[in-house]
Formats: structure tokens, sequence, C-alpha cells
């Protein structure tokens, strides 16, 4: 790196900051957590898929894919059951969530079963997305200690600190509005490092002879999971169909923007933009991983400079020892973008939930300036620990990508089944909810430490099922005075036809294409 790459990194550090403070003037908790419900839903996709596809995924799904022992696109199969996560959400869980005007998603639960529900699933989050987000900072570090020459530390405390900057300043609208800026250069920069590594393998045909083929197997039918094997299509499908139906719809995190939505007409359109474009955006990212995990097996000068034991590094090495000056900077702001990404929108909604959580157990009813102060203090405090976090995160799974996944997949399921029986049925009270939603994490927390051959994607089926049935017979026959889902009109459920059947018709086309992957390589 050279000062232009330097100044580069500067300049954007910088914007942001100035991003914070142009959104600084908050009047109300609705201006802070939720943008005022003035944001459209081109900046929310934007934000939502940013705050997904952040960090992590530029460095480590590449990894994965490229060089990763038993890797390769076979990640493209937990891409499959996305569109139908958001089919399901848009038919019954989130514009109920919406028009209930809530600004944390588990204030709805309260309303449905009691407040004992609320701070339960409310810690869930809470444990869950600190730890996640933690994993994201650790991500991040990765890159500036290999291209800045930083400790862990020094990168974690240069992150962090600009992020909680921008984000506890400018609320809810600087994160949307940042998240769309760095969605952008991430794409970007994955295309850039794409084009580079194809022109040093000598373009596509000489790339497409040199690709393991092993790492071409995007879909595996015959693999269930259940004898130490992963990623196979079934797991895959019905693991990641609960995994994110509620990452999307029940984690604050990513909720929050769709009840920042302006209308249930957008909310809509936010779904459908969002289940239909990630799958574009991974595969670059796929493809990205293939061509320089390829680079790598083919120098031994490149494959020397990895880490044995942490291929996380391979995209970081790549950028510095095969990338032009001023390209490497703009790169390194991608990805120090995305991980800012993460990090505030994760400051964002663990201070909304933890701001209510407060005032409710305090039985406090604060005007909107003690509301604010309170928010930004927690939102600091929440930094802290996330920054506090990733130190530790290196040591959960090979790559960091899967370190993130496997910690969401111990809470994801009960979190759905809750949330789905609050807004579908009127039968569950809220003791048996609690009792349900307890039992669903400590049956995924036996399988994680007692039934390691089974593969981590299974625990978000199984503590969605063991939530669901545990919450049922303990209900009894008693009536339940919750409200069931909302009724839609005529015109909207013809709309919601329409997106449903967009949904159903991409899921189809990402599974034909993943099947077909082998065919367009010529295998």
């Amino acid at each position: 790196m050279n000062f232009l790459d330097y100044g580069i990194i500067a300049f954007y550090l910088v914007g942001l900051l100035l991003l914070g403070a142009l959104f600084r003037e908050q009047k109300s908790k609705q201006d802070y957590f939720l943008g005022g419900r003035s944001l459209g839903w081109k900046p929310l996709t934007l934000s939502i898929m940013a705050t997904q596809l952040s960090a992590i995924s530029f460095i480590s799904a590449p990894a994965f894919v490229g060089l990763r022992e038993g890797g390769g696109l076979i990640w493209l199969s937990y891409e499959l059951a996305l569109p139908l996560a958001m089919l399901f959400l848009l038919v019954f869980i989130l514009p109920t969530l919406h028009r209930s005007g809530v600004i944390s998603v588990y204030d709805y639960l309260e309303k449905r079963f009691n407040q004992h529900t609320r701070l339960l699933i409310s810690l869930v989050f809470q444990i869950s997305r600190s730890f996640a987000t933690g994993i994201m900072i650790y991500a991040i570090s990765i890159i500036l200690q290999s291209s800045m020459g930083l400790a862990l530390w020094q990168s974690v405390v240069l992150i962090g600190v600009v992020t909680m900057i921008y984000s506890t300043l400018g609320g809810m609208k600087a994160v949307v509005y940042g998240d769309a800026i760095q969605m952008l250069l991430i794409v970007t920069g994955s295309l850039v490092c794409l084009y580079f590594a194809l022109h040093e393998l000598g373009g596509w045909m000489s790339f497409t002879a040199m690709v393991d083929v092993e790492r071409l197997q995007a879909v595996q039918p015959s693999s269930l999971g259940f004898e130490g094997d992963g990623f196979g299509l079934w797991p895959m499908l019905f693991g990641g169909a609960i995994l994110y139906a509620s990452y999307y719809g029940c984690d604050q995190s990513e909720a929050q923007r769709s009840l920042s939505a302006q209308s249930t007409s957008d909310l809509r359109k936010m779904l459908l933009a969002a289940g239909v474009l990630r799958f574009p955006v991974t595969l670059i990212y796929c493809f990205t991983g293939l061509a320089i995990g390829t680079l790598a097996m083919h120098s031994d000068e490149f494959y020397a400079k990895i880490p044995p034991d942490s291929p996380d590094w391979m995209m970081p090495i790549f950028i510095i020892n095969y990338l032009p000056n001023g390209i490497i900077g703009i790169l390194i702001v991608a990805i120090m973008a995305a991980a800012m990404s993460s990090l505030s929108s994760a400051i964002n909604s663990l201070s909304a939930v933890s701001t209510q959580d407060y005032f409710r157990l305090r039985k406090q009813d604060p005007d909107e300036k003690q509301y604010l102060q309170t928010a930004r203090i927690t939102g600091f405090f929440w930094g802290i620990v996330t920054l506090i976090l990733s130190f530790y995160a290196g040591q959960i799974a090979d790559t960091v990508i899967e370190a993130i996944n496997k910690i969401g997949s111990l809470f994801y399921g009960p979190v759905l089944a809750t949330f789905s029986l609050a807004i579908l049925s009127k039968r569950v009270t809220a003791k048996a909810m609690n009792l349900g939603l307890l039992a669903g994490v400590l049956s995924n927390l036996y399988l994680a430490i007692m039934q390691t051959q089974i593969f981590w994607f299974w625990w978000n089926l199984t503590g969605f099922l063991v939530t669901c049935v545990i919450a049922y017979l303990l209900s009894g026959r008693a009536a339940d005075s919750g409200d069931a889902a909302d009724k839609e009109s005529t015109a909207v459920q013809s709309e919601n036809g329409v997106t449903s059947l967009i949904l159903v018709g991409w899921f189809l086309v990402i599974l034909t294409f993943c099947f077909m992957i082998p065919t367009l390589f010529g295998i």
C-alpha cells in the first residue's frame, strides 16, 4: 500500500462521520430507530442485503469456495431457501408486524403473550447478535492486519470507533444510506477481484481448464447431514428456509428495516427485490473465490503466504499482492464498508431492543429527549461489547462465515416458532410459549454438544419443531386472547399472489442453475 491507498481509506472514513452528522437531528424514537418510516424500498433493499452480505461474505465465502477443504460451490446451496423464506415472511409474518406500529419486533410478543416472552426472546437476540457481530468485526480485522500491518486490537478499534460514532449520531437513516453505499462498493470490489484473478489465470478458458472439478458441485442430494456430512440439499433447504425466515423477519437487526418501510407495498417490494437479487451477488462472491482459489493452488508463492488452517486470509493476501495501488485502497474501503454496515446495523438494533427493555422493566414512560439519550448510551455500550467479543471469534469454526451461521442456527428455529405461533395461532398461551422457547433452545444446545455428527443446519428445523410441539402440548385446549394474522384486502392478496409466483419461480431457477453448473464448465 502507498499514500494513495491510505488517502482513499481516510477520505471514506471521514465521509462516514459526516454522514452521521448529516442525519444527527432526530426528534423522536421513531426517527432514530425507524427513520421516521420515511424510507423507500430501494435503499432498504440495499441495506438489508448489505447487512447480510457483509465483510464475512466478501472474505470468507470466497475462502470457503476456493480453498477450504471440503468446500466449493456447494456454498450456493445455502441460497436455495431464500426465496421460500421471503415468501413465508411476506404472507404470514412481516405485514402484521409492520402494521402493529412497534419499534422492536419483540414488543409484539409482549402484546400477544406477556413481558416474560418478550424478555426471553430479547435476551436470545442480544446474545446471538452480539456474538455474530463480534465475528463480523474479526473478519475485517484480518484484512487490516494483512494490508495495513495493524495489530488485531488496532484493527478492531479503528473499525469500531468510526462505526459507533456515525451510527450513534445518525440513527437508522445514517445506517440505511450508509449500507446502500457500502453494498454498491462491495459488489464492485468483488467484480474487480474476479477480473484480476481471471487475468492472472490467463482468461476464462484457462480458468475452466485449471479449476478443481470437485469444487464445482453446488448441490448434494444424497447428503442428509446425519453422519458428520454437511451441506446436503435437504438440510440446506429445510434448515435454510427457517434460518432465513427467522433472520429477515424476527431478528431485530434485519426486521427493523421492514418496520422502517413507508407502507406494506414498499415492504413487499423490498422482500421481493432482496429475494431475487441476493443470489446473483452471492454468485459473484463464489466465482471470485473459485478463481482466486484456483490461482492459489497453481501458485506456490501465493499459497505459501496463506497461513495454514486459515483460508480466510486468501482474499486479503490476493488483494495486497495482485492488485495495483489505488484499487487496493478502494477494495479495502469496500471491505471496511461491509463490516461497518453489519456493525452499525447491530448497534442500532441492539440499542432499540435494550432501550425498550430498560424502560419497560423500570415501568417508565420517558419523554423523547430522555429516550434518545438512553438509546445513544446503549448503542455505545453494545458497540464496546461487540468489539470485545470479536477477539474470540476466530475459534468457533473453520471459516468465519460458518461460525456466524452456526451461532445463528442455535437460536433461529425457536425464535421463528415463537413469532409464527404469536401471529398465526389463538390457542397457544404465554406460559406454554415461554416453556416451548426454552425447550427449543436447550434441544439445540444438546445437539451441538452431544450429537456433533448432526450437521448444524438441521438445528434450525429441530429448534422450530421442538418449540412448536411443546408450546402446543402445554397449551392444551385453552383459548387465547392473542391476535391471529390480519386479513388482507382482495387487492393486497392479488399483489401477494403475483409476488409469490415470482419467488417460487426464482427458487426453481436457482435450483436448476445449481444442478447445471458442472455442465457450464464442460464437465
